[in-house]
């Protein structure tokens, strides 16, 4: 999973769910929810969680739409939950307006790292009015954004320049190996035995607490992206307690993490290599070149010069490669995006730079370090570099444009100070039907996953967009997906299970932009 954000459309606007700027969102009152509805195996080990207190949040996106602010105090260590230690959980609320009530709906936007406070929102999205019956609940996991303690071990670690991605030679190797080993270095120091109470099972354990909390017999959730592993776990820990489910753009369980991350890779060359075949097709607007091939040259040599000497001394290739990788996200950055490698290629940084200060954390490392803290110790990872190094090669002989790159963004787990934990076994075989999306060509979680998880929950559907490569997509305005989100969460209707693996239905994805 190389980025801790997730592109989401909130009132027809593409917009970055970034995870800085979120604290402010958040505050505590007096006012109170009701008693919270515990279950007695629960009362017998968990402490009894308090009632939520909640203000109008102060953050612009939730202050526009009326919502509720607080934190909520969970158990730090759900092995000894009643040890007294707790952190506290960043939580937003959007109280329904339409009947009949449907219950609670949280959503999480992925990451692993990303805030999810402002997709209480997310309601007002879907169509017919239909999530307007429900409450919806944003958070930021424990560690992230507005929750507390919130991690960060070095704020600027993404500034640049930083070395190029490809080792081309020995010492560039050996900086990214020092690099990364500081980092996490640094991590343990900062912040000690809390590293490893921050797993996605620990996540997936403050979901039922805040269920409890709420005073919800049955937890709704939309998750994207990690945020889909987090619902799997939840639902293999809490069937039981599963109501409706939507998981868009779903993660393979079986290769959490190391192995996920290099089939992102090669899910990642074939959207850029399609992105590159688009900018070759408008040489006219781009002039990168009328190919496939000549793109990339156009690419090399831009990346060649800023790596022998950075724009305004920080956007070395690095960053230009951090910047464009974006369009393998989402293909309605492919103009934009085209724009800015353009001028660059030309000489001219000045678009590139604001799209990378905008969509990395080049003051604010939380996000990335909620990333590794999660992905580090959910399972662990190869401590040889021999390891790392040989694999990196193999897949970067086919998909070169971002395997190193994604090495080194997940290099730190080789060092990681925190003891890695056993991953939950995924089995949805108890749960009652849920609803998955995704996009066949989806980089970010490559469309074998869903199939993989559609095969471990019974019951599920699977809504896939033939040839499509935008990550995380639904509820961004495509008819289709929406009304069948839309006629899922209002009466569980849901499309014919089919046999095989395979789709149980389709929809096409949004058009390819023009410049």
């Amino acid at each position: 999973m190389r980025r801790p954000v997730v592109l989401v459309v909130v009132v027809g606007v593409l917009v970055i769910a970034l995870v800085a700027g979120i604290a402010a969102s958040v505050l505590v009152s007096v006012s109170r929810t009701a008693a919270p509805t515990r279950t007695p195996a629960v009362e017998a080990t968990w402490p009894a969680p308090a009632g939520i207190a909640w203000q109008p949040c102060t953050g612009d996106e939730l202050r526009s739409v009326g919502a509720e602010c607080a934190l909520v105090r969970v158990p730090r260590d759900w092995s000894s939950p009643r040890d007294g230690k707790t952190v506290q959980i960043a939580v937003s609320r959007v109280v329904h307006t339409a009947k009949p009530y449907a219950g609670v709906m949280l959503a999480n936007p992925g990451g692993p790292g990303a805030s999810g406070l402002d997709l209480a929102s997310l309601g007002a999205q879907v169509p017919g009015g239909v999530g307007e019956r429900y409450d919806w609940i944003g958070f930021d996991p424990r560690g992230v954004g507005a929750s507390r303690p919130r991690v960060s071990c070095v704020p600027d670690y993404a500034n640049g320049p930083r070395p190029a991605y490809s080792p081309v030679t020995e010492a560039t190797e050996q900086a990214w190996l020092k690099r990364t080993e500081a980092y996490a270095a640094t991590c343990g120091r900062k912040h000690g035995d809390l590293l490893e109470h921050l797993t996605t099972r620990d996540s997936a354990n403050d979901l039922e607490y805040l269920r409890i909390a709420l005073g919800a017999d049955r937890l709704n959730y939309y998750g994207f992206s990690y945020g889909t592993y987090l619902g799997q776990v939840y639902a293999t820990l809490y069937p039981a307690r599963v109501g409706r489910m939507v998981l868009d753009s779903t993660v393979d369980p079986s290769r959490v993490w190391y192995g996920a991350n290099y089939d992102q890779d090669v899910a990642f060359q074939t959207v850029v290599d399609k992105w590159f075949d688009w900018l070759a097709k408008y040489d006219r607007e781009y002039g990168l070149g009328t190919s496939r091939k000549q793109v990339q040259a156009s690419y090399d040599r831009l990346a060649a010069r800023l790596a022998a000497k950075p724009a305004n001394g920080v956007f070395g290739s690095a960053e230009l490669a951090d910047t464009l990788l974006y369009a393998g996200y989402s293909q309605s950055l492919w103009p934009d995006l085209g724009s800015a490698f353009s001028d660059a290629a030309k000489g001219d940084t000045a678009q590139a730079q604001a799209y990378w200060k905008a969509y990395n954390e080049t003051t604010d490392d939380n996000g990335y370090a909620m990333y590794l803290a999660v992905e580090c110790t959910d399972q662990a990872w190869p401590g040889e570099w021999s390891t790392w190094a040989a694999d990196t090669r193999r897949v970067a002989g086919s998909a070169p444009f971002e395997t190193w790159a994604n090495t080194w963004f997940n290099a730190p787990c080789r060092t990681w100070p925190a003891k890695a934990g056993t991953p939950v076994d995924v089995d949805g075989a108890k749960v009652a039907p849920i609803l998955m999306i995704d996009e066949t060509l989806d980089a970010a979680t490559p469309y074998a996953g869903s199939l993989a998880v559609r095969k471990l929950f019974p019951k599920a559907r699977l809504l896939a967009e033939p040839g499509g490569t935008t990550h995380a997509d639904s509820l961004s305005g495509n008819a289709c997906v929406d009304q069948t989100v839309a006629s899922y969460l209002d009466d569980g209707s849901l499309p014919a299970r089919k046999a095989g693996e395979t789709a149980d239905a389709t929809c096409a994805p949004l058009p390819v932009p023009t410049p």
